[in-house]
């Protein structure tokens, strides 16, 4: 383990011990004080999302013009929001969290920076609490599974579902089968690989497989949770709350690469011998379900 990731691992783990309040205040003051400097690449990042947003609403003949989105795992600007009102001219966005990540300073920051980088002004709503436009609904703290749903056109995910426990996942597209209206569309552009590779460079993108349920819940914690589901498991959710998958494209590596010789040198655990390679090494997950 590089010695980067074991910092931010122990830095998770003492935040996990102390009391909630404490930990998740301690957090955001961390996060808020990287946040500044991050803000080109969020835009960036995010950009490169929508792109790709793009592309898959071209293939399944779906326009976000006028349309009204649901994005589910809000982050800490609305990037992905601006880009669909403004680039794609979508008519509202509702953008819901578990936590609550806006902050005032760092929203009119993204807002100027946005401005500066598309040359299209971004005007406040004067009673925002956050220094968002009136088309941008900011729900934190909201658990979709327990909260009534707007009427919407399309919901959208950019790497949330890995962060998500399998059974609210589950309950979520049975909500969303059940109450939203026939024809929406519901798509999750999905990072189903270990992102402590992302930290570390030695690791295999699926170093996380070769442990056991109990073991890898010791390993994480509340800060940085992975599910670990495979492609078929996200599928078999999807499937089972009754949803079309009427679009789904992934990578997987070449098995002459090094990212295919790391994932070939783990020792599986029992519990994912029975999927194929195929299956386990299945990565960039973009779907898009039909109600």
């Amino acid at each position: 383990m590089s010695l980067k990731l074991k910092l931010k691992t122990s830095f998770f783990k003492i935040l996990d011990k102390l009391p909630p309040k404490i930990g998740y205040a301690m957090y955001h003051q961390t996060q808020q004080l990287l946040g500044s400097s991050s803000l080109q690449k969020k835009l960036k990042s995010n950009l490169n999302s929508y792109r790709l947003l793009k592309k898959i609403c071209k293939k399944i003949g779906f326009s976000l013009r006028a349309k009204t989105v649901l994005e589910i795992g809000s982050g800490w600007v609305p990037a992905m929001p601006y880009f669909m009102l403004y680039l794609g001219k979508a008519r509202a966005v509702a953008t819901y969290d578990l936590n609550l990540h806006y902050n005032k300073r760092n929203i009119r920051g993204f807002n100027a920076l946005f401005t500066s980088e598309f040359g299209i002004p971004v005007a406040a709503a004067a009673n925002s609490r956050y220094a968002l436009p009136e088309s941008v609904a900011y729900y934190p703290k909201t658990n979709l599974i327990s909260s009534e749903l707007p009427e919407v056109d399309v919901v959208f995910s950019r790497f949330v579902l890995e962060h998500v426990i399998p059974q609210d996942l589950k309950l979520m597209h049975k909500k969303f089968k059940n109450e939203l209206k026939e024809g929406t569309y519901i798509i999750h552009l999905i990072s189903p690989s270990d992102h402590r590779a992302y930290v570390d460079k030695n690791l295999s993108l699926q170093d996380f497989l070769q442990y056991s349920e109990a073991e890898w819940q010791q390993k994480q914690t509340k800060f940085d949770y992975h599910n670990r589901l495979r492609l078929p498991e996200y599928l078999s959710i999807f499937e089972a709350a009754g949803l079309e998958v009427t679009h789904l494209d992934y990578s997987t590596p070449n098995k002459n690469s090094a990212v295919y010789k790391k994932f070939k040198a783990l020792q599986l655990h029992k519990d994912y011998t029975h999927f194929t390679d195929k299956e386990l090494t299945a990565g960039a997950i973009n779907v898009v379900l039909k109600v």
